[in-house]
């Protein structure tokens, strides 16, 4: 039977310092919220849907594996992913484990790191998605034309090369020590963390200290073959991208230079969406020596700038920022436009997703999309898009109602 009763140690002082509770991270309560969590989107599944008609049991299991130290992870999938011009390899994880990490990240992680971010560090933080961090950037940038009356200033646009794949396990470790003391909740992190390690026996010493001393691209190697794969050298940096807690790692990884550029530069313009940052200033000098220091302590941390990428415009160019282009005019209005590109991306997903979801998470995904991207859109975008909406749902779920009447 799943144990919901909280340990002695799940007491502490709330904010009004009452005794409170905090509950612990595999309490039953806790992992029962996490199941639903975790099978949204996927309760067709038959590995979910066999994990849910035996719950109890599957949580009690949850629940031991937690406490005696021993979790034991299943065998997860991986799958390349085509997403805004970039080619992304994303694991995926069996419910069980998905289960443990919503558990993890909830009541763990998420509350202890939380409060020392900045409010502009958004992605992955429940009320502070990509629609957060793009109105962020339109206050920035209205307040920056108040400030000083004009639009005659520069932005600096900053991305990393292959972010996830060069984020280090021992120093995203010593992150995650500053904030978490339990140890228990750290044995099972280090245990995540170091599943996501890289298989590089087929590498030489030297080309192995080239790519953690620099950049390392795990899509270079992915059709390298496999009996080459001997577990005898891997590779300690590298993260998940799909895991929930390589999400809140991308978060926390480079606060060091938030704080930099908040505290140290004082920038009063700066907002951070996972590994796209932006900082405005009126003067490009100013920018170009805060590039400096960013670029030092990115190198302190092992992730490299991406020069090709990262660059300083003028406010009233047309510039780009999380797949919207923007240019603040000489009245003080801003100019949003959709990249097209993007539309082309979503035109092609929705031709594929109409023939994998219901017609209610058709509906759903559609119209959060949809909203979240109304204001930067054209009347004529806007119909296209609606125009294909419709003609894929008459076509694809008129026919399965047709059928099964």
């Amino acid at each position: 039977m799943v144990n919901t009763k909280h340990d002695t140690h799940a007491y502490e002082r709330t904010s009004n310092g009452e005794r409170g509770y905090q509950r612990e991270i595999f309490d039953g309560n806790v992992l029962y919220e996490s199941f639903l969590k975790a099978k949204q989107g996927s309760d067709w599944k038959p590995q979910v849907q066999r994990f849910e008609m035996n719950l109890l049991f599957e949580l009690s299991e949850l629940q031991q594996e937690h406490e005696t130290g021993n979790h034991v992870f299943l065998p997860s999938t991986e799958f390349t992913l085509h997403e805004r011009g970039k080619v992304r390899r994303i694991t995926g994880e069996q419910i069980h484990d998905r289960v443990a990490k919503h558990a993890l990240c909830d009541e763990i992680l998420t509350p202890a790191v939380r409060k020392y971010l900045i409010y502009d560090n958004s992605a992955s933080i429940k009320g502070r998605g990509i629609d957060f961090s793009r109105n962020r950037l339109l206050h920035h940038l209205r307040r920056y034309y108040t400030l000083h009356g004009s639009n005659d200033g520069y932005i600096l646009l900053i991305d990393f090369s292959k972010y996830y794949d060069n984020i280090r396990h021992d120093r995203l470790m010593e992150q995650f020590e500053k904030y978490i003391h339990d140890e228990r909740s750290l044995n099972f992190l280090r245990k995540v963390i170091d599943r996501s390690k890289v298989d590089v026996s087929y590498m030489d010493d030297e080309e192995y200290e080239r790519c953690m001393e620099k950049v390392f691209n795990s899509l270079a190697y992915q059709d390298v073959d496999k009996s080459l794969l001997t577990g005898e050298k891997f590779m300690y940096k590298h993260l998940n991208i799909g895991d929930q807690v390589a999400q809140i790692a991308g978060i926390i990884y480079p606060i060091p230079i938030d704080n930099y550029v908040k505290i140290v530069k004082g920038v009063k313009f700066y907002g951070r969406y996972m590994d796209d940052s932006y900082a405005i200033h009126e003067s490009k000098e100013f920018l170009q020596e805060l590039l400096q220091g960013i670029i030092a302590i990115a190198t302190e941390l092992g992730i490299t700038v991406n020069i090709r990428k990262t660059r300083i415009c003028k406010l009233f160019s047309l510039w780009r920022f999380l797949q919207v282009q923007y240019s603040l005019t000489e009245t003080g209005r801003v100019i949003q436009k959709i990249n097209p590109k993007r539309l082309t991306c979503m035109r092609r997903k929705m031709k594929k997703l109409v023939h994998i979801l219901t017609e209610k998470e058709f509906d759903d995904w559609y119209g959060s999309w949809f909203r979240n991207h109304y204001r930067i859109m054209s009347k004529q975008q806007r119909e296209n898009m609606d125009r294909l909406y419709n003609n894929l749902k008459k076509e694809v779920y008129n026919d399965v109602h047709n059928h099964s009447g």
